[in-house]
């Protein structure tokens, strides 16, 4: 068993470090959802990212490399793939860069304001909520999405069906997390039946194997992992709250703003999203719809 478990850790060791040694690769995206030629002859005009992009013959694009059918790094083909990554790629190539001129560049959570602010990345997409405090520092365009916390179960659960039936259930989520605290502040369950690990992935381990009832966080990540097993996993009830994800921008880039969100709202009216949607967190069987776009 001990040398079992060695190679398993040797295993995911290895893994790790390939991911580590291919992130941000040029042309590490795979194929498209949607296929069409980079925009030509594009103009942003007054925009400093925009000119740098185009001196440089690059777009780098900060993203999430750990989230099924959001955003996911496979170290076997070196691709990215989900529903970020097709929005990242969607952006990219209407400002005239097609996938083997993208740098995917990923970035932590916390390290998301500075990277942009330093201009370590053109502009980001990975599950960003836009809030008032985090736009002192960075712009957003969007939404492109609408999140908020939900719950997913076993496939064959039936006595979880929403916030309101986990009274005795246990609950997992990350340790720390928004979701977990929100689950202990509204008391769902009781306080020894909220469980908490380092990811979600965990999480998902100790649901299916029945060592948990639900786990929660944002419904788009939840239905991430829900479209990887849908004879598996599914989600159950209503979202109860609301995380707007945004394509974080240099604070002062209004001109690239204002062409990112032009772009969101065409996909939108257009069809593209949904094509992107239904490629993607669609797998999950939980069907979702183009957000408003809020301009500012």
């Amino acid at each position: 068993m001990k040398w079992r478990a060695l190679a398993v850790g040797l295993l995911v060791g290895a893994l790790g470090l390939t991911a580590c040694g291919k992130e941000g690769a040029p042309g590490g995206g795979g194929s498209p959802v949607v296929n069409e030629p980079a925009a030509s002859n594009v103009q942003v005009a007054g925009s400093a990212t925009f000119e740098r992009m185009k001196q440089r013959g690059q777009v780098i694009i900060g993203v999430k490399n750990d989230q099924p059918g959001l955003g996911q790094f496979d170290p076997t083909s070196n691709t990215y793939s989900g529903f970020d990554i097709e929005i990242a790629r969607l952006v990219a190539s209407q400002l005239g860069f097609s996938p083997d001129k993208i740098k995917y560049s990923v970035v932590q959570s916390a390290a998301r304001e500075d990277a942009i602010a330093r201009g370590d990345v053109d502009y980001y997409v990975g599950t960003y909520t836009i809030n008032e405090n985090r736009k002192q520092r960075v712009a957003f365009a969007g939404p492109y999405f609408v999140a908020g916390q939900g719950l997913l179960v076993r496939e064959d659960e039936t006595a979880v069906t929403g916030k309101e039936s986990l009274k005795g259930k246990k609950v997992c989520s990350a340790n720390g997390s928004t979701p977990l605290q929100r689950v202990q502040r509204q008391q769902l369950t009781e306080p020894n039946n909220i469980i908490g690990f380092q990811t979600y992935t965990q999480c998902v381990e100790q649901l299916r194997n029945k060592q948990v009832d639900a786990v929660t966080t944002d419904d788009a990540i939840l239905k991430g992992y829900a479209a990887q097993s849908p004879e598996q996993l599914k989600l159950v009830g209503q979202p109860f709250s609301s995380e707007p994800y945004g394509i974080g921008l240099p604070h002062d880039d209004k001109a690239l703003r204002d062409k990112v969100n032009d772009v969101l709202q065409q996909s939108f009216q257009d069809g593209t999203w949904q094509k992107i949607y239904d490629a993607t967190l669609g797998k999950s069987g939980s069907p979702s719809g183009p957000p408003q776009l809020q301009r500012y």
